[in-house]
């Protein structure tokens, strides 16, 4: 295997029937280097004739793939695991030169990524029935889960490999084909993903690559053939996409949006939780959806918390993701960069006070590039557009409390209930914090904590439409069918005809 993506094409295609496969149509967009401000390549993006094709492709290699023993499709998924440990650099760079982010910040995606599929190798002890004998009558009782079929993923920029393995790796083990749609910004580790598949031993089919837009998006979520969709992104997409879905009948998974907040109490150490707060909320350029967007601040500690923040967050080294040292990268696109600083200028008619400024960065040698430094702002209020909307950027906004109550109410009145941290040296604040938090993830002294691969992914409120989490036992259902059945042998005797509901 060439694996020819490792240097993307000019021209970024498909993956569709175990081949790259150039768009049929004229639409194209570009993609750009983020730290330099150019473009770098061009993806095709897929008319619905493509679609049609991927899907064709999944559906004639599913059968087969689904009937095969669990034992035999965890096996691919182990030379997988191998296959990207050993290209783990390779995904990274590929990620950084179209994502932006730092090349450490990719290869600690890679990795995370690289859990669930190691996840995934456990499929046969995943997918075990439970059997009860003689649950009365002579009957036993066992169930069983099936493959869906045609299963396809909708992808962000973000993460552009690890979200991918979020579902493919579970999807497929759980017998499926899927077709992934990745975002058009950052398209090329889609197809060294596909690559490294094909590599693994993967039938050509099981897994296809559609690049596109929303017409691709719409063409999945409307045609027949295709049972499941999982999603990542923003709020109001997600919501489209879980409407969309129900409404053709299809089994939908949808994250969205997040206001990530955390806690400081007084009892907190102050450096340890402004270290995390760097990291959280600048780490990637504020572009994760677990990023911490919001530090609450309960009682006096307030103004020692921003200080040591802003001597933190001045001394961060802002560059080329590639670059020695580098601690953030340039944001995604020109139109995010502007949109960023949109909500800064935002915040400032707001009354909020700006005690740091990212707006109109330059660095050396990139002039070009789309950065914005590190944002942050003080006297932040609920009603406030900073406070109530998702930034996706390196925009961190502090609201003042004074009780430890006044946090978790302001915290379960806000519309999303993604990711949520507290940072506290009391045990009995801790537990009161998880258990009266209406929030999907909860770090107690962790500021970003999002589960391991045998957990699960997802938030609460407006951060999740849908009855699954991502991943772990709770992918495992979404990904499957469940079937219950009983049994009795003719010889174990019959009372004739029964005319009531059958009882132990």
């Amino acid at each position: 295997m060439s694996f020819t993506y490792i240097k993307a094409p000019d021209t970024i295609p498909h993956w569709i029937d175990g081949k790259p496969v150039e768009a049929t149509g004229d639409a194209h967009k570009p993609v750009f280097d983020p730290a330099l401000g150019e473009v770098a390549r061009q993806v095709g993006l897929a008319s619905e004739a493509d679609v049609n094709a991927a899907v064709a492709s999944a559906a004639r290699a599913q059968v087969a793939w689904g009937e095969m023993a669990a034992q035999r499709r965890a096996r691919v998924m182990f030379r997988m695991k191998a296959l990207v440990e050993r290209h783990s650099k390779d995904l990274a760079r590929l990620i950084t030169r179209e994502h932006g982010k730092t090349l450490p910040d990719a290869q600690g995606e890679v990795q995370r990524g690289l859990e669930v599929i190691e996840f995934a190798c456990g499929i046969p002890q995943l997918l075990k029935g439970q059997y009860s004998d003689n649950v009365g009558g002579g009957i036993a009782n066992w169930s069983q889960r099936h493959p869906l079929g045609v299963t396809a993923g909708i992808t962000p920029f973000n993460f552009p490999f690890m979200v991918p393995m979020w579902m493919a790796p579970v999807a497929i083990a759980c017998g499926n084909a899927f077709i992934l749609k990745p975002s058009e910004r950052d398209p090329s580790p889609s197809l060294l993903t596909a690559e490294l598949f094909q590599d693994a031993g993967l039938p050509d089919g099981i897994f296809n690559v559609v690049q596109g837009d929303k017409r691709a998006v719409d063409t999945l979520l409307a045609h027949p053939d295709v049972q499941a969709v999982s999603f990542v992104g923003s709020t109001p997409i997600a919501r489209y996409i879980y409407e969309t879905a129900a409404h053709h009948g299809k089994r939908a998974q949808a994250l969205g949006g997040a206001k990530n907040h955390m806690v400081v109490m007084p009892d907190a150490d102050l450096d340890q939780a402004a270290d995390a707060l760097i990291g959280a909320a600048y780490g990637s350029a504020g572009e994760r959806c677990m990023a911490i967007s919001v530090a609450v601040a309960v009682g006096h500690i307030a103004d020692e918390l921003i200080d040591k923040i802003q001597t933190r967050a001045a001394a961060l080294t802002i560059n080329d993701g590639e670059a020695e040292g580098a601690d953030m990268g340039p944001i995604v696109t020109a139109e995010a960069k502007a949109r960023i600083e949109g909500y800064i200028d935002t915040g400032v008619k707001e009354g909020a006070t700006l005690v740091m400024d990212g707006r109109g960065l330059t660095v050396p040698g990139r002039e070009h590039g789309f950065f914005t430094g590190a944002t942050l702002f003080d006297q932040v209020k609920p009603g406030m557009k900073i406070y109530e909307e998702e930034i996706f950027g390196p925009v961190l906004c502090v609201v003042r409390v004074d009780t430890f109550a006044e946090a978790v109410a302001l915290i379960n009145d806000h519309a999303f209930g993604n990711g949520v941290a507290c940072y506290t040296r009391d045990g009995r604040t801790a537990q009161e914090f998880a258990n009266r938090i209406h929030i999907g993830m909860v770090g107690i002294n962790v500021p970003i904590p999002v589960p391991m691969a045998w957990h699960s992914f997802g938030g609460w409120k407006a951060s999740l439409f849908g009855d699954h989490h991502a991943y772990g036992e709770e992918g495992v259902r979404f990904y499957t069918r469940y079937k219950s059945i009983m049994q009795r042998w003719p010889d174990s005797g019959s009372k004739g005809p029964e005319f009531v509901m059958p009882v132990n």
